[in-house]
Order: structure tokens, then sequence, then C-alpha cells
């Protein structure tokens, strides 16, 4: 494919010759009439070569670099070198038979920004974020049937206009699975559909933070998992010798997913609860009828919209942590999380500074997590490590 030349926005230069692949929209100037999966020569007004990517619009931004060597073609070879490079980078993980979920390649981490390649089983989950990189899917495809062998593909097209899921068969190549599958993590099993709309019934990301929960803090514990979704922290709960576990979350279906994954890790049921309920009412209750956990979890989406409430983590993160602190015993520990990639771990931390700004109690943190070493990320671009992970005990 033949590249088209686009010059860069002079205050953007310096970002991108110290090694930034994203390509802000503000970053070009000439970019009327590209379509999505055009192959772009960046350069600087003098027509200095700075990189070669592709444009393709996104949350992010509108491409992103692949390349800073002008004799390095984007086609299929390229492709399977670096997804040859990612697989060896996770080869300990491929290994493992305690662990059968991971990601195996991860965007501009692995040197192809927008899109990722997940791993269940021998089952591959590819993520697309825009139609820029879709269009590449042929190619990307191909280099990987090159580079390991795998039961079937599936994807999920994460590029309409509000940058959320096309609902569409996300079945690609292969034969396909009889799902949910049951994937091991660290020993635990989680159930997994990977043909059932947007999600799958796991956060790969949480991997280490849930095999600390169950090793480090779980055993005679009452746990509170809010935003639970499936309850995998529950699980991990549960596996570690908790005394109890509440899961709540908003949607119905949590409720059977949850069952489910405790049923498959053959976890009695009797001391966990499952409930239904938007989790700022479940804290109202909480208060009132004077329940106290030992642990509160909080993993909320970085924005999430209910009838009464509308929550996002850049605005609101303080106010859900005053919650949690009111219902978490002393000496008792909260798990701070989010996977908003607006602000950093430093803001993050202003955040429960602040919580505990009018409190009697004060806090101490035990632990910190961001991604594990299979969500590679690069350190010049901040919100490619996006998650933020915090223990934290009251004291």
């Amino acid at each position: 494919m033949r590249s088209i030349e686009v010059i860069v926005n002079p205050s953007f230069e310096k970002g991108i010759k110290n090694g930034n692949p994203l390509l802000y929209k503000e970053a070009l100037l000439n970019v009327s009439g590209l379509e999505e999966g055009q192959i772009i020569d960046i350069k600087n007004k003098s027509k200095q070569f700075l990189g070669r990517g592709y444009f393709g619009i996104q949350n992010k931004g509108v491409g992103w670099i692949l390349t800073f060597d002008s004799q390095t073609e984007i086609n299929e070879q390229f492709f399977e070198r670096q997804l040859l490079a990612a697989i060896e980078k996770r080869k300990v993980l491929i290994q493992q038979e305690n662990t059968t979920a991971f990601r195996l390649f991860n965007g501009e981490g692995d040197g192809i920004g927008g899109f990722t390649i997940d791993c269940f089983n021998d089952y591959l989950l590819i993520q697309w974020y825009s139609k820029g990189i879709y269009a590449f899917k042929e190619m990307i495809i191909q280099a990987l049937q090159k580079c390991m062998s795998f039961s079937a593909i599936y994807e999920k097209k994460r590029f309409d206009q509000k940058g959320s899921y096309v609902e569409d068969d996300d079945f690609v190549i292969g034969k396909r699975g009889e799902f949910p599958i049951i994937v091991k993590e660290n020993g635990m099993n989680y159930s997994i559909d990977l043909n059932d709309g947007a999600m799958v019934g796991i956060f790969l990301d949480q991997r280490e933070v849930r095999k600390t929960i169950r090793d480090k803090y779980a055993k005679g514990k009452d746990i509170l998992n809010t935003f639970s979704y499936t309850g995998a922290f529950s699980v991990a709960a549960a596996l570690g010798g908790s005394k109890s576990t509440t899961s709540v979350d908003l949607a119905n279906r949590s409720r059977a997913k949850t069952t489910e994954n405790f049923t498959i890790n053959e976890i009695d049921l009797a001391a966990q609860k499952i409930i239904v309920e938007d989790v700022f009412h479940y804290f109202k209750y909480a208060v009132k009828k004077e329940l106290l956990f030992d642990m509160v979890i909080l993993d909320p989406p970085s924005f999430a919209r209910s009838k009464k409430h509308t929550f996002s983590a850049a605005k609101d993160y303080t106010s859900l942590l005053k919650e949690a602190i009111s219902i978490t015993k002393k000496n008792g520990i909260i798990v701070a999380s989010t996977n908003c990639s607006t602000f950093d771990m430093k803001k993050f931390k202003r955040f429960i500074l602040d919580a505990f700004e009018n409190k009697p109690n004060r806090y101490e943190i035990v632990e910190e997590f961001q991604l594990p070493a299979d969500f590679r990320s690069i350190n010049i671009l901040k919100e490619s490590n996006y998650l933020k992970v915090v223990f934290l005990q009251k004291k």
C-alpha cells in the first residue's frame, strides 16, 4: 500500500522524536481526505521523516506510528515480526498450566497501537479499536496463523461512533467453540464466553490483584466486592478462605454469572451473598444496618450511569471512597482500583488523601499494583499504563 505524506504540527514533533507513537488529532496538519487504514509517513515542515504508521480514529487519537525507520514497510512480514516478538515475551505464561488466560499482544506496548490479543486456553480474542487498524485485519490474521497454533480466533470491534462495541458475529476463523469454557488463572477457574456481546467474563489485567487477595488478605474475613461483574474477586477471596463474600452489581445477569464462577470452583454458596442492586444504594443500606467489612473492593468502570446515579472516576472516585471508608472495619483493607486512563497514580493517591481528609481515621498504603507484565506499556505514553490499584489499611 502506498503511503501518504502527512506534516506534523511543530509542537508535537519533540514527542514523536522521543518515541511517542500516538498521533493526536491536533498533531497532524493535513488529514482532510485521509481514509482510515491509510499508511502515512509523518514528516516535519522541513520534510524530515519522523515515522510511518496509519490513520485510524479512536478515543486515544487519530492513528499510530508503527515504525521510526523509513526503510521498514508495513506489510504481513512486519506484523509477523511484531507478533513473534510479543509471543516470545509471554513464553513463561504460555508454558504455565495453572494460568491459561492472559494478554498475548497489548497494542502500543508491543509496537502496534490499536488492537490487542487475549488468549483463553487455545482460543484467541482480538479487540479492534479503530476502523484504521481493522483495515489490516487480513494481514494480521495471516501473520498470526504463521506464528502459533490455535483452535479459533474471535474478535470484538470497538469502533462505532461512540467508541463502544459493534454488535456482530464475533467468530473469525478456526473451529467454533462451545461456550462457556473454563480457563485457569493461578489455579482458579473462571467461566468465559467469547461470543456473548462486548464482555467475556473476566478482566485479565487484575490477575495479580486477585492472587494477592486470595493469598494474603482473605482468610477468615468478611469481604464486600462492589461493581462485582462476574464475581472474580469474590471467587479469589472465597478460595483464600474468607468467612463470607458479598458481591454487589447492578446488572441482572451478574447473579447467574457469579454463581457459575463459585460453582466451577466448588465453593460453598451458603457463605456467599450475591446482590443485584445499585452499589450506591447498597452503601446507604449498609450504613443504615451498621454493616462493617474486613475488606471492601472498589473497582468501578471509568464511567457508569444508572437511573439515579452517574459516576465518573475522574470526578467522583473520592466520594465513592468515602462511602467505602464508612463501612470498613478498623484495620480493615480497602482495595481501591481504577482503569481510568485520564489521570495517573499520583493523582489517584490524591483522591485517596482527599477521601480521608475529614475522616477521624488515618490510612496506610500496604500494596500497589499497575498492569501485569503481559499488559506491556510504554513509559512515554502515560495513559498506556492505565491500571491503578492501591490496598489501603484503615487505621
